[in-house]
């Protein structure tokens, strides 16, 4: 039957996101007075964790001094001239300006770079559970295979899984750390990912377009203990023609809000997804990017900062992995995969089957999260929020807008929450 609708083929296909959907659920509690632990959102709360001290002067210091008209599409000399040298000091990559966008932020980054080299004919190839990647297919009209992670490589995808699929692809998504899992690569999955999609390129040469590679970085900064970030560009300079590095200061300066990240790739690429940055108009503002394009060189600000930063966010991780453990050690069935990066821990309440006081049997992940948003007053987003279609018990926390506080009230509600549930 035709489509008498009026909305395009793409709009029919998008959905809103299932996140903001457990985040307006909570939001409204909260209005009713009931206390709850909101660890649904990918966000920071600002009462909890706030912006450097020196780079707000610098931002309102930029306002003060009329830093206000349209800044260039590619994004200002000063910042992308910072972010040049804050790589070629921090990773030793050198970037020429013009491999260098400047965005609102680092979604614009990664909708341009698929807009830029993904057709409906062509296949983007990506891990679930991962931020958006299915969304993104959606509007680039493209083709999709889902890699079907594992918990026992972190939810991370491996050579072995991505080979069967790799003369398919046109593009590859990675991501690490990752958003939802808050795990890392290893060193070896890593290099054995880079050095298949570098034999893949080398059989394309001169017979077809390249295979390229979507790396979204934005919480490097933000790694645990033993844990170490690798960038495949580092790993293998040669890689540095087909990857197109995703960052920005939303996430490892808790700036969500303030709007400014950046992509760095092959200069033809991303001369290619200025074009579409500048018609969607979504530069940074000017004042933001002289602000930060200044703090960038400040290294013993960012030092500090980045320590008290991930020293906060290990903390309410490790307490919440704590209580995961102690739940398992009484024979509950929860599971829980240690910290390592970014702001998530990647947990699985396995009570399909078990009868709630009302009297349903748990049965989905959706009603499992109902039942400790109701019982528990605990707001979590399942794994099918990220594109995993299947019914594991796997959750996504975040602590981005809790204190300690909230996880050691929450402590006791969840254990009350679970000894009420019965075979």
């Amino acid at each position: 039957m035709e489509n008498i609708t009026g909305y395009s083929a793409v709009a029919e296909r998008l959905k809103g996101s299932d996140i903001l959907k457990v985040a307006n659920r909570l939001r409204d509690m909260i209005a009713q007075g009931q206390r709850v632990c909101n660890l649904s959102v990918g966000d920071f709360s600002p009462k909890e964790f706030q912006i450097p001290q020196t780079l707000k002067k610098l931002i309102i210091e930029s306002y003060q001094n009329n830093e206000t008209n349209y800044p260039p599409s590619y994004g200002t000399v000063e910042l992308r001239k910072s972010v040049q040298d804050f790589y070629k000091r921090k990773f030793g990559l050198e970037y020429e300006l013009d491999e260098i966008q400047i965005t609102s932020g680092s979604r614009p980054v990664t909708h341009a770079f698929y807009s830029c080299t993904l057709d409906s004919n062509h296949t983007l190839l990506y891990p679930v559970p991962s931020w958006n990647n299915d969304l993104y297919a959606v509007l680039t009209q493209a083709k999709e295979i889902c890699l079907l992670t594992k918990p026992e490589n972190g939810f991370h995808p491996i050579r072995e899984e991505i080979e069967p699929h790799i003369e398919k692809a046109n593009v590859l998504a990675l991501c690490s750390p990752s958003n939802p899992t808050g795990t890392m690569f290893t060193e070896k999955a890593i290099r054995g990912i880079c050095e298949l999609v570098l034999q893949e390129n080398e059989r394309r040469k001169g017979k077809q377009k390249p295979l390229y590679v979507l790396f979204d970085s934005v919480y490097w900064m933000l790694t645990f203990g033993k844990y170490t970030h690798y960038n495949p560009v580092v790993l293998y300079p040669d890689l540095k023609n087909y990857v197109v590095i995703v960052d920005g200061i939303s996430k490892c300066f808790a700036a969500t809000g303030v709007r400014v990240g950046w992509g760095l790739g092959p200069k033809h690429l991303i001369s290619k997804m200025t074009h579409v940055i500048a018609h969607a108009g979504a530069w940074a503002p000017r004042a933001e990017q002289i602000a930060v394009s200044k703090y960038l060189y400040l290294d013993d600000d960012i030092s500090q900062y980045i320590t008290t930063l991930k020293s906060d966010i290990e903390n309410r991780l490790n307490k919440l992995y704590q209580i995961m453990l102690n739940l398992s050690k009484k024979g509950h069935p929860v599971h829980a995969i240690e910290p390592q990066g970014a702001m998530y821990l990647s947990v699985q309440f396995n009570l399909f089957g078990k009868k709630t006081p009302e009297g349903t049997v748990l049965q989905s992940n959706n009603q499992i999260a109902e039942y400790l948003l109701e019982h528990a007053k605990l707001g979590i987003v399942p794994f099918q929020a990220f594109g995993y279609p299947e019914e594991n018990g796997w959750f996504r926390l975040s602590v981005g807008a809790v204190g300690v506080q909230d996880i050691e009230w929450l402590c006791k509600e969840l254990e009350k929450a679970i000894e009420k549930l019965h075979n």
